[in-house]
């Protein structure tokens, strides 16, 4: 017996909706970068690459906005406190 499925009621796009402050997007990767973002999230045993690549944007952003002397400083310290 073969089973018929109503379609009628169906809808396009997305299963899952999109979180407020989020946007859906294509985006084109090099296979390198894509397959170390992979390859961190499995080293770490789990969890979504979309995510890291999220954060590791971020955190570019953040950086970019900070002025130069306060990268300086923010750096200098970083090597102080390794060096010691």
């Amino acid at each position: 017996m073969r089973k018929e499925y109503d379609f009628r009621k169906g809808k396009r796009g997305a299963v899952i909706a999109v979180p407020k402050g989020k946007a859906r997007i294509t985006i084109r990767l090099d296979d390198d970068v894509l397959a170390w973002f992979r390859g961190q999230v499995e080293d770490a045993g789990g969890g979504n690459y979309q995510t890291l690549i999220n954060q590791a944007l971020r955190e570019y952003v953040t950086e970019a906005k900070e002025p130069l002397e306060k990268t300086l400083r923010r750096v200098i310290r970083e090597e102080i406190r390794h060096a010691s």
